[in-house]
């Protein structure tokens, strides 16, 4: 008996220290973020986004929208989710049944994944790797398998079809898009994305981040270029109009998802408004400073609060930037026609990925010619030194 009391008191003192947690292994700290990552994050996003897209067509088409379900039809998303699990589950006679069941969970898986390393504030990441760039990158290529598997399987023409589309369209698309983070990894020496975040903050004159500076959207005139680039490639690639050419209702019936129903229909849905989450996420993180305020010192300005109201905040900073980017997507995509096939992917090789590298070898010259200073800090030396010598 007293044995066991003071083994009680230990794990207690354990758990009121926190070095419970060290105890902790690292399967299971992947199982509960991988759940908190699924159901607290993707899955109420893209529920909810799908109603916030249904609410701004009908705007913009000066329609009423979803109205029944609820106040102002708040729960017509969780209608269609009902609705998509209690449907048959068809699989073509034709078609593979295992890779029809597996690839939209591997688009999901995909989508997901990148949300590991996408720091949504200065304490909130789970993981900041050293090469989160390059992960991010890596696991949302899944999405690209995920997509053509599922319309190889369908044994449809149409579904094969969207599948080759997107499949061309995708890989085409990543070289722009990867060009595009290149100057800033050449503004920030880093692949670190929480790092990359920590030097847009505001304060130039600190000796110990002497590159300190805005946002790096505004840090040269080649990365103001490289930012849209980004945001177009990232469009693409998340086969957003005007680039749904793998799901053209008016040319492919739907594309690669035809044969798709019930949850598996609703996977694909879910993976697409993640992706977009995921994309919209990572342009705030690489080119909108993150968490970070134009012209405020957050440490210093917030010195006196808790370390957990200071993390809330940087998390609604954070979302606040990355959502007006997907109100963004969702506008355009009620305002753009869709593109042939042959604009699209000239738009590619002829247009974004000449002008990526462009935006390379410029943003090189300009950390040269400048000693790695943004805009901003050679018009303020500028100004500064005018104004001393009159």
């Amino acid at each position: 008996m007293p044995a066991n009391s003071a083994l009680f008191a230990q794990t207690l003192t354990q758990w009121t220290q926190g070095t419970w947690l060290a105890t902790v292994p690292l399967w299971a700290w992947a199982l509960v973020s991988a759940l908190i990552i699924i159901y607290m994050l993707a899955l109420p996003f893209g529920g909810i986004a799908t109603y916030i897209e249904r609410k701004i067509a009908a705007d913009m088409q000066d329609r009423i929208g979803p109205n029944r379900v609820g106040p102002f039809g708040i729960f017509q998303f969780a209608a269609d989710a009902i609705k998509m699990i209690s449907k048959e589950d068809y699989v073509p006679p034709g078609g593979d049944r295992f890779l029809f069941n597996i690839a939209p969970v591997l688009v999901v898986v995909g989508s997901c994944a990148g949300f590991v390393a996408l720091p949504l504030g200065q304490y909130l990441v789970a993981g900041d790797i050293n090469i989160g760039i390059l992960y991010i990158m890596a696991v949302t290529t899944l999405i690209a398998p995920g997509i053509l598997l599922g319309s190889w399987a369908s044994e449809n023409k149409w579904s094969l079809l969207g599948g080759l589309r997107s499949a061309a369209q995708i890989v085409s698309y990543e070289i722009p898009v990867a060009l595009s983070m290149l100057p800033v990894i050449l503004i920030s020496g880093s692949l670190q994305v929480g790092e990359i975040v920590k030097q847009q903050g505001w304060n130039p004159a600190d000796p110990i981040h002497a590159n300190a500076h805005f946002w790096n959207v505004f840090h040269n005139p080649f990365t103001v270029i490289a930012f849209f680039i980004l945001f177009v490639g990232g469009l693409a690639e998340t086969n957003r109009i005007p680039f749904d050419l793998p799901e053209a209702e008016s040319e492919l019936v739907s594309g690669f998802n035809t044969e798709f129903s019930g949850m598996r229909f609703g996977l694909y849905a879910l993976g697409e408004f993640v992706d977009v989450f995921v994309m919209c996420a990572l342009v705030t993180t690489l080119y909108l400073g993150g968490w970070q305020l134009p012209f405020l010192e957050l440490d210093k300005f917030w010195i006196t609060l808790p370390s957990g109201l200071i993390a809330l905040i940087h998390v609604g900073f954070f979302m606040g930037k990355t959502l007006l980017l997907v109100f963004v997507v969702m506008w355009l995509r009620w305002t753009l026609p869709r593109l042939r096939v042959d604009q699209l992917m000239g738009l590619c090789w002829k247009g974004l990925v000449p002008i990526s590298l462009f935006n390379i070898v410029g943003t090189a010259v300009w950390m040269w010619a400048f000693k790695g200073q943004s805009m901003i800090q050679v018009l303020g030396s500028l100004f500064s030194g005018g104004s001393a010598s009159h």
